[in-house]
């Protein structure tokens, strides 16, 4: 079983910075993606970014030129940079990973969501 902790939400000013880490552990063979969504209330869950075990990122357009997502396979960590924070981006952040087990097994694990809430 893989488990994913996220941490780093909070409350911020609009135009703020927050950062989001996420720590992967258990039975890990390999990571292969490791994403960043959320969810506003009364809205479906979207993806935010993405990051492959290479490096290749991929953004919403709504956030693209203000958050950076980025991670250290060493320590299986996934981080969200977010600046110039609006409104809009107030929600819940999920950390999502995809790989493989120390099994060799397919594993697909979510955190638990940390809160980010950005006033104006």
């Amino acid at each position: 079983q893989v488990q994913l902790v996220e941490s780093g939400g909070g409350l911020v000013q609009a135009g703020g910075s927050l950062r989001l880490s996420c720590a992967a552990s258990g039975s890990i063979f390999r990571i292969n993606d490791m994403r960043w969504y959320r969810q506003a209330p009364g809205k479906q869950r979207e993806l935010v970014a993405s990051i492959s075990s290479g490096g290749n990122t991929n953004y919403a357009d709504s956030v693209k030129g203000r958050f950076a997502i980025s991670r250290d396979n060493a320590k299986n960590t996934v981080y969200l940079q977010m600046n110039s924070l609006k409104g809009d981006d107030t929600a819940v952040y999920y950390c999502y990973a995809d790989g493989l087990n120390k099994y060799y097994n397919q594993f697909v694990s979510w955190g638990q969501g940390t809160q980010v809430a950005v006033s104006s």
